[in-house]
């Protein structure tokens, strides 16, 4: 095993965090979950519901390790989606994030403002759904489950 492989899982990478929502969603994803919201975004897209967290400035770093023991005490169902913010802007702790939470058999879900073909396949190995596209405000939806605008997919990976 190479080195940068072992890097990448023992959790040790930070991650800058905007909020962890433990309260239980049913419209971030199939079923009831919790959501991580990563903070920094460069994609500002008007009308964003969460225009909080693309301030690269603000947050709370926490490890890549520590987050995942925090949501294994607050996630009995397993069921986690991470938002932001980007989160592929912090592209190798997301790896380690959802490759720890895989091999725990996490439903893991990612939602990202790029489009499918910016995401890694490493990533995309490792999570059951993702959601891509930037919002579009003029095609903004309250009936497309799981997206802000139809111009949106939630894609069932696995």
């Amino acid at each position: 095993m190479n080195t940068s492989a072992i890097e990448t899982t023992n959790g040790s990478e930070m991650l800058l965090l905007n909020n962890l929502d433990f309260r239980g969603s049913v419209s971030d994803g199939p079923g009831v979950r919790n959501i991580v919201f990563f903070q920094g975004c460069d994609r500002h897209c008007p009308g964003c519901h969460n225009a909080g967290t693309w301030d690269t400035e603000k947050g709370q770093s926490m490890s890549v390790g520590e987050l995942v023991s925090v949501i294994d005490e607050n996630t009995p169902l397993r069921r986690i989606t991470i938002s932001g913010g980007e989160p592929l802007l912090q592209q190798e702790g997301l790896l380690t994030l959802v490759r720890m939470l895989h091999e725990k058999d996490y439903d893991i879900a990612v939602y990202t403002g790029r489009s499918l073909e910016d995401v890694p396949q490493e990533i995309l190995d490792n999570i059951d759904y993702i959601k891509v596209g930037d919002f579009q405000l003029d095609k903004r939806t309250t009936t497309k489950a799981y997206v802000g605008s139809t111009n949106q997919s939630f894609i069932k990976l696995h």
